[in-house]
């Protein structure tokens, strides 16, 4: 082992070993917070949310907590376990021995990993959706319609990635140095008509959507975009029942082919003056272009992304500070994209909080402008409804909700609100 790769190799750990720390202080403080306020509702909240509905929110909040922990430990293991313990290496080992050094092997490399991956995180995700989301009311799924996702999915990924995943590794091979410039514009293409395509192509295979037949409602939102300046495509209503009892609404799709679908289960809870609300709010998002914003820095930091990820690839001490041996006289482009996608979230976390803070100021920006188109009260109670049938936490830990919430916390949310109405 070279000095470089050593170093890597330490730096690497200190990242896994500080970034779990802050992970189990930061859940511990979580637990702690949520348990403490248990008890009694919070006064600004003490005449609209029930001590029963304030304890189901703290209970289901410290269940997920805690399965996050696990959750957590599992996954430094598997990390541990991919590279630094050799297993990423073994596997690339037995098929080059088994394929050759072939653009078949790295294929198949690829395809392993993420097989693999998957199959260790199916006890998890059966766990969460039959065991926890069961206990608290949550789970409208039958083990049918799970296996049915999960085949399609699975399905949907190898048709979809295996020939996205192809290119790519072609590109490394065969477009020289600035490869990755040319994976880049590629990438950034495909996402882009992602944006356009799975609304009609991709995202009925999973759900039924149907037009909106409510004409007073539609009639209602419609006016409202008008008054904001927004078009879409249509009013779609998604049965989200089928699956949660989690409601929801939100805009898909991009350009001419925008669309807006509420859940069939926030449509059952929320009066029209609150849907006008909540419809308003995601408004506010296209109004401050925070769409646009995300979009353009999704653009910079993938380019950032490929261009360290070329330079990477061409070291040698990348590979073995990561518990993989490079192969030799045979290219190892399917090695380096695994390698970084499995250290890069080990060092972008520490920049969460940032990302965090930006999405919570967007929020807070399209709650002011929700108020301006319909009002303050109608965009609370609507809120409160939503925070209390998907029974989250009106007392989160303070510097959790800072490093992890992309949503303001309820109570800091709503006193904002109101003081800009």
């Amino acid at each position: 082992m070279t000095d470089l790769s050593f170093a890597f190799t330490c730096l690497f750990t200190a990242a896994l070993v500080l970034g779990l720390l802050i992970k189990f202080w930061l859940s511990s403080r979580q637990i702690r917070h949520v348990a403490l306020h248990r008890s009694a509702v919070p006064t600004a909240f003490s005449k609209t949310i029930s001590l029963d509905a304030h304890q189901k929110a703290a209970d289901y909040t410290l269940a997920k907590a805690r399965l996050g922990l696990l959750e957590m430990t599992l996954e430094t293991v598997v990390l541990l376990a991919w590279t630094l313990l050799g297993g990423l290496s073994a596997l690339n080992e037995v098929l080059a021995q088994w394929l050759g050094n072939s653009m078949t092997q790295q294929l198949m490399l690829l395809l392993s990993f993420v097989l693999v991956g998957g199959l260790i995180e199916l006890p998890m995700s059966w766990y969460q959706t039959f065991v926890l989301e069961e206990r608290f009311g949550f789970n409208k799924t039958t083990l049918k319609l799970w296996l049915a996702d999960l085949m399609k999915s699975t399905l949907i990924g190898a048709l979809i990635g295996l020939p996205i995943a192809a290119l790519i590794l072609w590109m490394m091979a065969a477009t020289g140095s600035l490869w990755w410039l040319w994976a880049w514009l590629f990438w950034m293409g495909f996402n882009l008509l992602l944006l356009v395509i799975y609304p009609t192509l991709i995202a009925p295979l999973f759900n039924k959507f149907i037009p909106l037949e409510d004409e007073t409602l539609k009639a209602r939102v419609t006016a409202l975009m008008q008054r904001c300046g927004f078009h879409a495509k249509g009013l779609f209503v998604m049965d989200g029942s089928k699956r949660s009892a989690h409601a929801n609404a939100y805009f898909t799709g991009f350009g001419a082919a925008k669309r807006v679908v509420f859940y069939d289960t926030l449509l059952s809870k929320l009066s029209a003056d609150e849907v006008d609300a909540v419809l308003a709010h995601e408004l506010g998002h296209f109004k401050h272009k925070h769409i646009l914003k995300r979009i353009v820095s999704m653009f910079a930091m993938s380019l950032a992304g490929f261009a360290l990820l070329g330079y990477l690839a061409q070291q040698t001490w990348f590979y073995t500070g990561l518990g993989v041996q490079p192969n030799v006289m045979a290219a190892n482009d399917a090695l380096a994209l695994l390698l970084f996608m499995l250290a890069l979230p080990l060092f972008s976390f520490f920049v969460a909080p940032v990302f965090a803070q930006l999405s919570r100021t967007h929020e807070f920006e399209a709650d002011a402008y929700a108020v301006q188109q319909t009002s303050a009260s109608d965009l609370s109670t609507a809120l409160l409804k939503l925070y209390e049938d998907n029974a989250s936490t009106l007392t989160p830990d303070p510097l959790y909700v800072r490093f992890y919430y992309s949503h303001p916390g309820a109570s800091e949310r709503l006193s904002r609100m109101n003081a800009s109405a």
